[in-house]
């Protein structure tokens, strides 16, 4: 498939969010996005659950979760979504693990982790969902790596990572686990034309693009850039309509959506990144 040029990727402002969110977390169940959790304007863990419909551009809410929480980490299991640790109200980690089922609109406690872990990377195979480092009350990270059995609703300890590791990235390929939470030099480096920090990535249409996030100002951003492999450069894509970091984002149907975030207070804003040869909605 070719890479696009830059030109041709175009942002569209979709429906708001019901309510500012930063740090919340989305899933895609059957081409349609769900928002779990976050901190409201105060800073506060919220339960909220809602679903965005693409072909109606907006959103329903739907029943919050059991245990209000930030920065869970989750995992799509069939028609359900398993929602694994994250931080609760106290402002510490919890070990709730509770399920959605979409079909049937409703929550069900599952089997509590070992003990409670914030910035858990969770991944699946088989119908099994991998749960990857994390970090504990005492903000040390962890090296465990647990598997979730959804048939037997059962944890079970696999043999730890040489690392430990927190808010890390894992990904399955084939039958192997890779899990990053640093950058490695390399002599094939090729610095980011603006140094940015927290911001939303994602590899689309044969690119990885970097959207927001911040800069040597205290100000969010609203740049844009993506990498051309071929090019072996980076190049500028049209800007966000809103600046910010803290962003939570996801690709659906070789889009990106970039939702919430902050700029001064949690942000409200749902954007979309496309190629204008088909519209989103």
């Amino acid at each position: 498939m070719a890479v696009p040029a830059a030109y041709e990727f175009h942002w569209q402002s979709l429906a708001r969010l019901p309510s500012g969110r930063v740090y919340h977390t989305l899933a895609e169940v059957g081409g349609q996005m769900y928002m779990l959790g976050g901190c409201d304007a105060a800073g506060r863990p919220c339960p909220g659950l809602d679903l965005y419909s693409p072909e109606g551009d907006r959103w329903i809410g739907l029943p919050p979760m059991p245990t209000p929480r930030a920065g869970a980490a989750v995992a799509v299991l069939g028609k359900q979504i398993l929602v694994v640790g994250g931080v609760g109200e106290d402002q510490s980690p919890v070990k709730m693990v509770e399920m959605y089922n979409t079909e049937e609109g409703r929550w069900r406690k599952r089997s509590t982790l070992r003990e409670a872990l914030m910035g858990v990377s969770i991944t699946v195979k088989d119908n099994r969902a991998l749960a990857v480092g994390g970090m504990g009350a005492d903000l040390q990270p962890r090296n465990i790596l647990q598997q979730y059995d959804l048939r037997k609703d059962v944890w079970a300890q696999l043999p730890p990572m040489p690392t430990p590791r927190y808010d890390a990235n894992a990904e399955l390929l084939g039958n192997k686990l890779y899990v990053a939470g640093a950058w490695l030099k390399s002599e094939e480096t090729v610095a980011m034309k603006t140094k940015r920090a927290d911001f939303a990535a994602a590899f689309l249409r044969g690119r990885m693009v970097v959207a927001g996030g911040l800069g040597h100002e205290p100000s969010a951003l609203d740049t844009v850039e993506a990498f051309h492999s071929q090019k072996k450069k980076w190049e500028m894509l049209a800007p966000m309509t809103f600046p910010r970091c803290s962003t939570s984002s996801i690709v659906i149907r070789d889009r990106l959506l970039v939702v919430g975030g902050v700029n001064q207070v949690p942000s409200s804003a749902h954007e979309i990144l496309y190629i204008k040869e088909e519209e989103y909605l």
